[in-house]
């Protein structure tokens, strides 16, 4: 069975929805950079390890990542899981877990990378909005895409409201992509596009606004 570890820096919605989705593997660490993230705790009430490495206490990025991949690497994780970690990782970092380093964002990327992107997609005037689950690489939010959910916005959405309807979603698709992960049903092709090797697609489109 495979094994994961998951890094947070705060409440860790996406880590709990993980641990609550029984996924076939095994949740071998939850680390944070910050000893006050109330994930921790949640993990440990599931009987999952924890561990903190500390950003404030490194001079420089480059140092906390490799202490942070010297903790991760005790575990002898098959996948490392971004949930809500707040830090930009170096591309020494990335490379050392290349295909193995997945994130989930909230837009549709390629579109809004970065941050404040519900803030962003109101200010547009975008109608259809949503979250991605992609591999990371040093290319800031523009690693492989493994899965997305869309979602129409609604009039009168606030951020508060579309982050929280959008948030439904990352509850779902993130553990439908490490499940993928830990059944080996994704493969990367030589385009660096993911595929799935059980595909299960279905075809329907979100429209937004409705079609009368």
């Amino acid at each position: 069975m495979k094994k994961i570890v998951i890094l947070i820096s705060g409440v860790g919605s996406n880590m709990r929805a993980l641990l609550e989705a029984r996924l076939p593997c095994t949740i071998a660490a939850v680390i944070s950079n910050r000893a006050d993230a109330e994930g921790l705790r949640t993990a440990q009430q599931h009987g999952i390890a924890t561990a903190v490495v500390s950003h404030q206490d490194f001079s420089d990025r480059e140092s906390f990542d490799a202490s942070l991949a010297q903790t991760i690497d005790g575990y002898r994780p098959d996948f490392v899981v971004l949930a809500g970690f707040m830090r930009i990782l170096t591309p020494d970092f990335v490379n050392r877990y290349v295909g193995k380093l997945v994130n989930i964002h909230p837009s549709l990327l390629p579109a809004y990378t970065g941050m404040h992107t519900h803030a962003r997609v109101l200010q547009d005037g975008v109608k259809i909005h949503g979250c991605t689950v992609h591999f990371v690489t040093a290319d800031l939010d523009h690693g492989p895409i493994i899965i997305q959910a869309a979602i129409p916005v609604l009039p009168g959405d606030t951020e508060h409201t579309l982050a929280a309807r959008l948030l439904d979603q990352e509850h779902r698709v993130y553990p439908q992509a490490i499940r993928w992960l830990c059944q080996d049903q994704i493969e990367l092709d030589h385009h660096g596009h993911v595929n799935l090797r059980f595909p299960k697609q279905v075809g329907y489109a979100l429209i937004s606004p409705g079609l009368e």
